[in-house]
């Protein structure tokens, strides 16, 4: 029996069209010119080689210039998906290639990432969502901000905040407490007083904002925040259920919920069921970012425009602005109402 038949090489391909490996590999790409006659000679030695490009290799070279990167936590997440479809369209729109990596919220996968698009020359790196803005985070990503645009590549942050003076990255965002803020005055418009903030994450950018949100629109209403009626939980449905669950085992002393995320919220409205209670007449439950199953379950929440950030972020990455000068761009938030909001009778 006669072994495995030899793979069969760039170099065999070269040979056999009397050509360099630099020239086959620039015929195959079809990013340099090649004269017709000299293209044919490769693509014939192809076909009759019956030759393979390397998946690994043609993987590492679509990340040359013209390639835009979009570095999420995770493309299962609504969130991030709808962001990461609208730096699809962009970029496609532009003549861009695009490559989505995914983290799974691990920071140093994030930093790692970074330091690989730059070695590959991505045009455009876009980092989306929540980060624990700490001193080594912003001192790390701070360098490779620079070492990115020494190498004529743009760091874009889409839904964080920027990094500081001096430093060459570019931001688009969205009105994060404004939306906290909207949504929670949507609530006291209502009646309600006596509402949990659910979804607490202490040092973490997203969080942050929509707490500080929640808290002024109290304020503004002559109310303190009171740290028992703020819950904390991941950003996920298993979390805002179990969060919700632990609440209402200890009394149910609220008339409404604040959700951090759709998600958070879903969960939370499954544990308010399964207590006997029902949504909104018992309790009202509002959410953000407008993802399924928002719509699914009628939930009062803040709209958030996923698919513009994304493609806001590539045309500033494209449009050549100086980093160091351009503002940060912010678009807008609004309330969409549902049926999961009770307004109560007496309203002060």
């Amino acid at each position: 029996m006669s072994g495995p038949a030899k793979r069969v090489t760039i170099r065999d391909v070269a040979k056999h069209a009397g050509v360099s490996v630099a020239t086959v590999s620039r015929t195959l790409a079809g990013d340099y010119p090649v004269q017709p006659s000299t293209r044919h000679k490769v693509l014939r030695a192809v076909r009759e080689l019956d030759y393979v490009p390397n998946a690994q290799a043609r993987a590492l070279s679509v990340a040359s210039p013209g390639a835009v990167a979009i570095v999420v936590n995770s493309v299962s997440v609504p969130y991030y998906a709808y962001i990461a479809q609208g730096v699809e369209e962009q970029a496609a729109a532009e003549g861009r290639l695009s490559l989505i990596c995914t983290t799974g919220g691990d920071m140093e996968r994030e930093l790692s990432i970074v330091q690989m698009m730059r070695e590959q020359r991505a045009e455009a790196v876009i980092l989306v969502g929540s980060v624990i803005l700490d001193d080594d985070y912003r001192e790390r990503m701070t360098r490779y901000a620079h070492g990115l645009a020494s190498s004529g590549s743009r760091l874009v942050l889409c839904g964080r905040p920027p990094l500081g003076d001096g430093v060459p990255a570019l931001t688009v965002g969205f009105d994060n407490t404004g939306g906290a803020h909207a949504v929670t005055a949507h609530l006291l418009s209502a009646g309600h007083r006596r509402i949990l903030y659910l979804g607490l994450r202490p040092g973490h950018t997203t969080s942050d904002s929509r707490v500080a949100g929640y808290r002024a629109a109290l304020a503004d209403h002559g109310l303190g925040h009171d740290p028992a009626f703020e819950l904390r939980c991941d950003f996920d449905r298993a979390s805002g259920y179990a969060a919700m669950k632990r609440r209402l085992a200890a009394g149910h002393d609220f008339t409404a919920v604040f959700a951090a995320t759709d998600v958070i919220a879903a969960g939370a409205v499954q544990a308010i069921h399964e207590h006997g209670l029902r949504v909104p007449e018992d309790v009202s439950v509002v959410g953000y970012d407008d993802v399924p199953p928002a719509e699914d379950i009628g939930l009062t929440t803040v709209h958030l425009p996923h698919a513009e950030l994304g493609r806001a972020a590539v045309r500033l990455a494209l449009s050549g602005k100086d980093p160091l000068a351009e503002p940060p761009i912010t678009l807008g938030t609004h309330i969409v109402v549902r049926r999961s909001v009770r307004r109560l009778r007496s309203v002060r």
